[in-house]
């Protein structure tokens, strides 16, 4: 699949804004931290994700009724779900100048994952959180998400690259008060 940037403006891909607040003092200190370890952008961009994936669970494998949006808020809390996690890695993979796509997949419902850019390619990466019969890693040689779409059951791998979080996506997470109402109104397409 070809994967297709929705603006040409490669900066766009390292903007901060509302949700992708990567100036906040918390998404700053974990990046530090995070690259402290890292003797490269390769291994950054691989601890940031490992990061996001292992340590902040995803709300519904959790059983947290919380619903978080903002990747300062994802950090705090230390609970989201794909795409308030991949709002996170993003916000943490931005913070140290690399650029990061917000894509998705169509399933029973759209399921949220980044796009990391390098040596002028995107490779999509699944912050999700692993659990048995999911396993999703790091990956710049092929890749290894959490879930394959099936076209038989109409499900697909969306090609688009947004610079910012989906405006549907965005507009459930902030419309939902907790975590059940949250399940009632996630996308079914984009």
């Amino acid at each position: 699949m070809e994967l297709i940037q929705n603006t040409a403006d490669l900066s766009a891909y390292l903007a901060a804004d509302e949700v992708i607040d990567h100036h906040h003092p918390l998404v700053r200190e974990t990046a530090v931290r995070l690259a402290k370890g890292a003797v490269d952008s390769y291994a950054y961009a691989r601890a940031a994700f490992e990061f996001v994936r292992d340590t902040i669970p995803h709300s519904q494998d959790s059983g947290d009724l919380r619903v978080t949006w903002r990747a300062s808020d994802v950090l705090e809390r230390r609970t989201g779900i794909c795409y308030a996690k991949a709002h996170a890695l993003a916000a943490l993979l931005r913070a140290e100048g690399i650029p990061t796509a917000f894509c998705y997949q169509k399933f029973d419902e759209v399921h949220g994952l980044v796009a990391v850019r390098f040596n002028g390619a995107w490779h999509r990466q699944d912050p999700r959180g692993n659990k048995p019969g999911v396993d999703a890693q790091f990956s710049l040689d092929g890749e290894r998400l959490a879930f394959t779409p099936d076209p038989e059951f109409d499900e697909l791998d969306y090609p688009v690259l947004y610079a910012e979080p989906h405006p549907v996506v965005l507009s459930v997470l902030k419309g939902a008060p907790d975590r059940p109402h949250l399940w009632k109104t996630l996308p079914g397409a984009l």
